[in-house]
């Protein structure tokens, strides 16, 4: 297997759960389309139909924990997000609760986040992480959003948590025959994965760190390459 071919590894992966994300998407589309054709806005109602579905696709899709839509602040009062987790310790899955009062010093100001901020402002999906999720399941995460615009309004965005251990399994999957080392640099130098013993997921990596790096196409992330045992 070359370098390149694991580039296509890792890309395949990351599409397998942005195909989730864009079916969220869609949904909300949907349903904004709904209530424009009936010349109205969108209520709390209309986010409630989104749910079966949201709970279809959870459990339709192995890797992801969470998944849902976070909202524009203000598009609906009282309701930044419609967000569903599962985990092994839950007997169902359950809608995360958060504190959006701001005045509260719990207040979970999600529209500072990186997942929220960076396909607001760039119109293109992005993955965060890997990051602890200390306002939710405490686990290591990467967030795949993706933003939802429609006849020009930016509405919020869609997106999926999948656990750092989840994506490595499904990368590893098709690196099975590759005889290389191989490390995934994320945003900002971090390492998103990697089967090379001399660098560990999560660390921060300088620019001259590893070899030449190979883009992943339609992310910042890279890959670089070693024969193994070196």
């Amino acid at each position: 297997m070359t370098a390149e071919q694991a580039v296509a590894v890792v890309s395949q992966a990351v599409e397998r759960v942005f195909a989730t994300v864009s079916r969220v998407r869609r949904l909300v589309q949907a349903i904004h389309r709904a209530a424009t054709e009936r010349g109205d806005v969108l209520h709390e109602v209309d986010i409630d139909r989104l749910r079966p579905a949201l709970l279809e696709l959870l459990d339709e899709n192995p890797t992801a924990i969470g998944l849902g839509v976070i909202f524009a602040p203000g598009l609906l009062p009282e309701r930044g997000l419609e967000w569903w987790q599962s985990a092994p310790d839950l007997p169902s899955p359950s809608r995360l609760e958060v504190d959006l009062r701001v005045d509260s010093l719990g207040f979970y100001d999600y529209a500072a986040a990186e997942w929220f901020v960076l396909p607001q402002q760039t119109g293109m999906r992005h993955v965060a992480g890997p990051y602890v999720d200390v306002h939710g399941t405490d686990r290591y995460l990467l967030t795949f959003t993706e933003p939802i615009v429609a006849d020009g309004t930016f509405l919020g965005v869609a997106g999926a948590d999948v656990p750092v251990a989840r994506f490595e399994t499904l990368v590893l999957q098709g690196l099975a025959d590759m005889p290389m080392d191989m490390v995934v640099i994320g945003e900002e130098g971090r390492v998103v994965l990697s089967t090379w013993s001399r660098w560990l997921t999560g660390e921060l990596l300088a620019a001259d760190a590893t070899p030449d790096r190979l883009p992943l196409p339609g992310l910042t992330w890279q890959l670089a390459v070693t024969e193994s045992g070196h």
